[in-house]
C-alpha cells in the first residue's frame, strides 16, 4: 500500500499539471485570436460615420505593427526584468525561464518585411512580386527606416543566439528609434519633438509590458524552486525573494506609466489641439482609438493599484500575482490597440 500510494498521487498530480497546461494554451490561443481581430475588424468600426478614408490594407499594416511592437516588447522585457532579479538579494539559484527573445526577433522580422514590402509598393498591398520595388526603398525615407528594422531585427536574432543576449539592447533600440522617427515625418511642424516623445513612450511601453511578463515567469520558475526545496527540507526563500522583485518592478513601474502619461498626453495634444480634442474623441477614427487606448490604460493602472496594495500585505504578498497576470492580458490589448493607430489617418488639426 505505501508503495503503490505515492506512485499514483504522483500520477495524478502530473495529470492535473498537464491538464492545467492544457487549459492555459487554450487560454493563450483564444487570446492571440481575439487579440489578432481587433486590428483587422477595429479599422471599420473606428471609421464607421467619421467620412474618413482609410488606406488600403489598413487592417493587414495595423495587425504587422501589432506584432512589430509585441515582438520589441519581449526581449526588452526580458532584459529589464533579468536586471531587476539579479538584484534582488536571496533570489533562487534556478535557470531562467526559456528566453523568448529569438522567437520574438523572428516575428518581429516578419512583420517589418511585410511593412517594408507595403512601402515598396507605395503603400500599398503587394497583389505580385512584380509590384515590389526594391530598390525604391532606399531611395525614400520611409523605405530606408523599414530597411532598417528589418535588419535590426535579424541582428537581434542572432545576438538573442548568442553567448551576450543583452547585445539585443542595441538592434531593439533601433527599432524603437525608426519607428519614432517614422511616425514622424520631416515635414511635419516641430519634427524632432514628435520624434523624441514618441522614442520616449515606444520605450517606456516595452519596458512596462515586457518586463512585466517575464516578472511574471519569473517568479512561478522561482515558486517551482520553493516548493522542491520545501520538499527536500530546504528554507523557501522564494515567496521573499518574489515580494521582493515584485516590488523593485512596482517602484520602475510606476516611474514608467508616469513618463507614458505624459508623453502619451503631449502626443495627443500635438495631432488634437486642446479646444477640439473632446470633439474628435467621438467624431474621428483616430480619436475613438486612443479613446479606447486610454480607457485600457485606466484599467492597466486599477490592476496595478490592486497588485501593489495586495503586493503590502504581510499575509500573502505574492497574491499580487494575480491581478499581475490580468495587467498583462490588458496591456497585450494596449498593444494590439497601438498597433491600429498607427494605421489609422491622422486627425484634422481644426
Amino acid at each position: 500500500m505505501t508503495l503503490t500510494r505515492p506512485t499514483a498521487d504522483t500520477a495524478d498530480a502530473g495529470a492535473a499539471a498537464g491538464r492545467q497546461a492544457t487549459r492555459r494554451a487554450l487560454a493563450l490561443l483564444a487570446l492571440v485570436a481575439v487579440a489578432a481581430l481587433i486590428p483587422l475588424l477595429g479599422p471599420r468600426t473606428a471609421l464607421t460615420g467619421t467620412g474618413e478614408a482609410a488606406a488600403p490594407g489598413v487592417a493587414g499594416i495595423a495587425l504587422l505593427r501589432a506584432v512589430l511592437f509585441a515582438a520589441l516588447c519581449v526581449p526588452v522585457g526580458e532584459l529589464f526584468a533579468a536586471r531587476l532579479a539579479r538584484r534582488v538579494p536571496g533570489a533562487p539559484r534556478v535557470d531562467a525561464p526559456r528566453s523568448w527573445a529569438a522567437y520574438a526577433a523572428v516575428a518581429g522580422f516578419v512583420a517589418a518585411l511585410g511593412l517594408a514590402s507595403v512601402v515598396a509598393t507605395g503603400n500599398l498591398l503587394p497583389r505580385h512580386l512584380a509590384d515590389l520595388d526594391l530598390g525604391g526603398l532606399y531611395a525614400s525615407r520611409d523605405g530606408r527606416l523599414a530597411l532598417l528594422e528589418v535588419n535590426a531585427f535579424a541582428v537581434a536574432w542572432f545576438c538573442a543566439r548568442s553567448r551576450r543576449p543583452g547585445t539585443q539592447m542595441w538592434p531593439l533600440a533601433a527599432v524603437a528609434l525608426a519607428e519614432a522617427l517614422r511616425a514622424h515625418p520631416a515635414a511635419e511642424h516641430t519634427a524632432p519633438t514628435g520624434s523624441g516623445l514618441t522614442l520616449i513612450h515606444v520605450t517606456c511601453a516595452a519596458l512596462w509590458a515586457g518586463g512585466l511578463l517575464h516578472v511574471l515567469r519569473l517568479l512561478r520558475s522561482w515558486r517551482a524552486a520553493e516548493s522542491a526545496d520545501v520538499g527536500a527540507g530546504g528554507t523557501g526563500e522564494g515567496s521573499t525573494a518574489g515580494a521582493a522583485l515584485l516590488g523593485r518592478y512596482a517602484r520602475v513601474a510606476a516611474v514608467l506609466f508616469a513618463a507614458i502619461t505624459a508623453t502619451g498626453v503631449w502626443s495627443s495634444l500635438r495631432r488634437m489641439p486642446a479646444g477640439t480634442v473632446m470633439d474628435q474623441l467621438t467624431t474621428t477614427a483616430y480619436g475613438r482609438t486612443l479613446l479606447a487606448k486610454v480607457l485600457l490604460v485606466a484599467a492597466v493602472a486599477v490592476l496595478a493599484l490592486c497588485a501593489r496594495l495586495r503586493l503590502r500585505s504581510a499575509r500573502d504578498p505574492l497574491g499580487a500575482c494575480s491581478p499581475a497576470r490580468a495587467e498583462v492580458v490588458v496591456l497585450g490589448a494596449v498593444v494590439v490597440v497601438s498597433g491600429l493607430l498607427t494605421a489609422l489617418p491622422l486627425p484634422i488639426r481644426w
